[in-house]
């Protein structure tokens, strides 16, 4: 009879162990929703997060300040891009923003189920989803200059998706979903290597500059120098032109020419009209799914990946050295390039603030989710060595519900 009641006093206090760690994983798992449940604002002032929590990642510049507000919604870019589906990556390219090594990363360094094709001598990849002969990817690489040469967001949003469904005519069925994607730099390195790149004899005359069904009249775009090309130009020469395309190209390429009347200046007034281009820019900038910074190609590589969930195979390699950087200006040059770039200087201020806080938010994230993670971890650990040895040891051996049930009535 002792035995008996020695046998279950053993067996009360191995249950009562066991209802104590489902309490404790209860209680755990309680409060690891308070904390990271849907109440949690993050970057978000009233947020249940310590001040501290806000800014886990630091800026490489340890003097920066954001200089806008931008809402979470603008700072979230998970994309669930499908390759699979009907989704395309479309990359607006500009000039002399390092777009040719991005655009070779694309179709050469991003880890595919099914690798684009690029085959020796081409200057063409065959990128085609893993499931059909049917391409993801819009790009110089990929389909070439479809929509002209360096064909602006006028010019794509409005001749990309015809171009597709001419060529993959099957996939007329389901409507297309179009990923913009851009590079931008910084203006007076831009305007410097396109300078550089215009002596040695580049035109990019043969862009369309389509603009509302038409290209523009060669009164409304006049050229910046008579012959074949403008080789051999001075820089003095190069800034003294008016119609140089090469002034506040980033804002004209991205910004919709159609609130302004294409190439017409006579539309509206000056100053209206750079102002609506500006924000134009601004604007399809924010709403594109994703835009890298030629001065951070770690960064701009980190915010691509977590954005498409895509990885690249090799690391991006950031050169200081360019073919702008050789060049040597005073400052009397300088200030007169930031002035004839007065948009693309206001716009590039506003683009490098929101890629750094996007960086920094999907960096805080990351580090919240590993903290999380270990967290539960070590407390599944603790869990663990908490049970009795015999227990730890027969895993298979728990109370039964009936036998729980009169454990807990006893109670």
């Amino acid at each position: 009879m002792r035995r008996r009641r020695g046998g279950g006093r053993t067996m009360v206090e191995r249950a009562s162990r066991f209802v104590l760690v489902v309490a404790g994983s209860a209680c755990f798992m309680l409060i690891l929703y308070q904390y990271a449940g849907p109440g949690l604002s993050l970057g978000a002032p009233g947020g249940r997060a310590p001040p501290d929590d806000l800014d886990l990642f630091p800026t490489p510049d340890p003097h920066y300040e954001r200089k806008y507000y931008f809402p979470v919604r603008e700072l979230e870019r998970s994309l669930r891009f499908d390759m699979k589906g009907d989704d395309v990556i479309v990359f607006l390219h500009i000039q002399k923003t390092g777009g040719t090594t991005f655009g070779r990363h694309l179709v050469q360094n991003v880890r595919l189920e099914v690798p684009c094709d690029c085959r020796p001598g081409q200057k063409k990849c065959t990128c085609y989803r893993p499931n059909r002969r049917e391409t993801w990817l819009f790009s110089r690489f990929s389909t070439g200059w479809s929509c002209g040469l360096h064909a602006d967001w006028t010019e794509l949003t409005s001749c990309v998706p015809g171009v597709l469904d001419r060529r993959d005519p099957a996939a007329l069925r389901t409507p297309r979903k179009f990923y913009y994607i851009t590079l931008l730099r910084d203006p007076v390195s831009r305007y410097l290597s396109e300078w550089r790149h215009v002596q040695r004899g580049a035109t990019w005359k043969t862009s369309l500059h389509m603009c509302d069904g038409r290209t523009p009249t060669p009164e409304e775009l006049p050229p910046c120098y008579e012959g074949t090309d403008w080789s051999g130009c001075t820089l003095q020469e190069f800034m003294d032109c008016p119609y140089n395309l090469a002034n506040n190209r980033q804002v004209r390429m991205l910004a919709d020419l159609s609130l302004v009347g294409c190439y017409n200046l006579s539309f509206i007034p000056e100053g209206k009209r750079a102002q609506l281009l500006l924000e134009s820019a601004k604007k399809n900038l924010r709403g594109m799914a994703f835009f890298g910074l030629t001065e951070f190609q770690r960064k701009t590589q980190y915010l691509f990946e977590r954005t498409f969930n895509l990885k690249f195979i090799r690391p991006f390699m950031q050169y200081n050295s360019t073919r702008a950087g050789g060049v040597e200006v005073d400052e009397d040059t300088i200030r007169r390039i930031e002035e004839l770039n007065d948009l693309d200087m206001q716009l590039y201020d506003y683009a490098k603030d929101l890629f750094q806080q996007r960086y920094q938010y999907k960096r805080q994230l990351e580090r919240r989710e590993q903290r999380l993670k270990s967290r539960e971890e070590r407390l599944l650990h603790r869990a663990k060595e908490a049970l009795p040895r015999e227990d730890a040891d027969e895993p298979g051996r728990v109370p039964t519900e009936d036998y729980m049930s009169h454990i807990i009535e006893k109670w």
